[in-house]
């Protein structure tokens, strides 16, 4: 279907209220494919407001007279409301606004038509594909090296094409450990951490199941990694479920590294929220501070019960507990949950951000965004399908990313000398996560990218 065929009316009167502190605007009312946009006409401001469609979470309509009112509750968390002249046209607008805003196609998004002028193709040097961290790694140590052995994505369709792994494992051995790992993600140089010589790996979980299967090229892979570290270095596997959840994931396939088979790691349980419950929270969070009306110890207890400052506070432990780890015990960590691609990531890119001094940088911290959450897998598309606002029963949404931005803005706060960034660069970034208006989150992997 066309866009065209979507948008029942094109234009239309209307006053935009913004919220208490910004003047209503008023002037026509336009739909395109991707945009609600207002223009206020020659005698008032030139400035014209724009929206994003794929930003609105929700929409709800109402006619009284001869006009009517449309609120639109966006990913981003404003609400924004629209006054319109005329019943059949607020009926019109928000059918289109609906349609257009609920189309699940990626290739219906604007990135792909996106055009801008004087576009010009130079360095791209705000990418950051794994040879170029690889190359830094390289210059500290030689027993690591990049393997391209997904370079079709055969073995692990959430991990980018090449990946870094001990030198002393060959490709064969890889392989072998990928079908051992829930989602083949084997077990991956995700950091090193050169003032101590250890290093932090991310993977997804063994698939024991019942039978306690074991796989030797996985335990090869493991010894390799401690064997490159400093002599007599130790691991820690940290593990982000619960003891219970990682005994019942063992009875449906998964499990943990059992203790005889992997000599010199010790695991440890810290249990991260993920999934519904995450979202739920969030949901409360957002229906707490929307509330204007409650008293300080009502907002006070609604917050404490919405559990959203439990999950940044035992995000941040966990993180530490990493970071302190490598740097003061000399200790190499591997983080894995379930799949390996929402709280075992937040945990090692924040136990970057607070080891490397280069992540705090801007330059750095772009980098991590996109080596540890864009090429490292993180379902994107899943998880910001829907904000706090949507309607819609959740499915796969959790705001695991945007817990992971709340994260660093406390370390901003705790430490506001320690990053070159703000909270600007924050909003932005959980910005298009959500609404993905230059393609950076689209999809959930590189293999759908």
């Amino acid at each position: 279907m066309e866009f065209a065929e979507m948008i029942r009316t094109g234009q239309a009167q209307a006053e935009l209220l913004r919220g208490p502190e910004e003047p209503p605007l008023r002037g026509t009312l336009c739909i395109t494919g991707h945009h609600l946009l207002l223009s206020p006409g020659p005698q008032a401001t030139p400035d014209l407001w724009l929206l994003l469609l794929r930003n609105v979470d929700s929409i709800e309509k109402r006619v009284a007279g001869d006009s009517g009112t449309i609120t639109l509750r966006c990913k981003d968390l404003r609400v924004l409301q629209l006054d319109i002249e005329g019943v059949e046209a607020t009926l019109d607008i928000a059918r289109s606004i609906e349609a257009l805003s609920s189309l699940e196609s990626v290739i219906t998004s604007f990135p792909f038509f996106y055009r801008p002028k004087g576009l010009r193709l130079g360095d791209a040097w705000h990418f950051h594909p794994p040879e170029c961290y690889y190359k830094r790694v390289a210059r500290e140590t030689n027993a690591w090296r990049l393997s391209e052995a997904n370079e079709d994505f055969s073995l692990c369709p959430s991990y980018p094409r090449a990946v870094i792994v001990p030198r002393a494992v060959d490709d064969s051995a890889v392989a072998r450990s990928a079908r051992f790992r829930q989602g083949g993600r084997f077990p991956v140089l995700s950091y090193f951490h050169a003032p101590s010589g250890t290093v932090l790996l991310r993977a997804g979980q063994p698939l024991t199941g019942p039978q306690k299967r074991r796989c030797s090229e996985d335990e090869e892979l493991l010894r390799a990694v401690l064997a490159g570290a400093r002599p007599g270095a130790r691991g820690f596997i940290v593990d982000t479920r619960s003891p219970q959840a990682a005994k019942q994931a063992r009875m449906t396939g998964g499990g943990t590294e059992a203790k005889a088979a992997y000599p010199g790691w010790k695991r440890l349980h810290r249990p991260l929220e993920r999934g519904r419950p995450l979202q739920e929270s969030f949901v409360r969070l957002v229906e707490a501070c929307g509330d204007l009306e409650q008293s300080m110890d009502r907002w006070l207890n609604r917050l404490e019960s919405c559990r959203w400052l439990s999950h940044v506070k035992e995000t941040l432990s966990t993180a530490c507990l990493a970071a302190q780890s490598m740097e003061q015990e000399g200790a190499c960590i591997l983080v894995h949950g379930a799949e390996g691609t929402d709280s075992t990531l937040l945990i090692t890119s924040l136990a970057q951000l607070i080891l490397d001094p280069l992540s705090r940088t801007m330059a750095g911290f772009q980098e991590l965004i996109e080596r540890e959450w864009v090429q490292a897998g993180h379902p994107f598309q899943l998880r910001c399908a829907h904000s706090a606002f949507s309607h819609a029963r959740p499915k796969h949404e959790a705001p695991t990313f945007l817990l992971f931005l709340d994260c660093v803005w406390q370390l901003g706060r705790q430490f506001p000398l320690s990053l070159e960034f703000g909270e600007g660069m924050l909003l932005a970034l959980f910005d298009h996560a959500y609404a993905s208006p230059f393609g950076t989150f689209l999809c959930n992997n590189e293999k759908e990218r």
